[in-house]
């Protein structure tokens, strides 16, 4: 019974040095927040016209509207 606590508090203690050593950024830079990972927060991929899926079919959605739209006005 002995060896389960010291195996637990061993891998707790790997688990809070891992935490820590990922969130470094985050807990010690003052404003640090967690970088977007987004496709619509990627400025590359923007350029290169790909979004997110939601944001095309809103593009999509948009674009077949306005076509309605000047089918029946003309």
């Amino acid at each position: 019974m002995e060896n389960v606590w010291i195996i637990l508090l061993l891998t707790l203690g790997i688990v809070a040095v891992a935490i820590l050593l990922l969130g470094v950024r985050i807990f010690f830079t003052k404003n640090g927040k967690f970088p977007n990972s987004h496709v619509g927060g990627n400025k590359a991929m923007a350029e290169r016209g790909i979004y997110c899926v939601q944001t095309q079919d809103y593009m999509e959605w948009k674009g077949i509207k306005q076509k309605t739209k000047r089918k029946h006005k003309d």
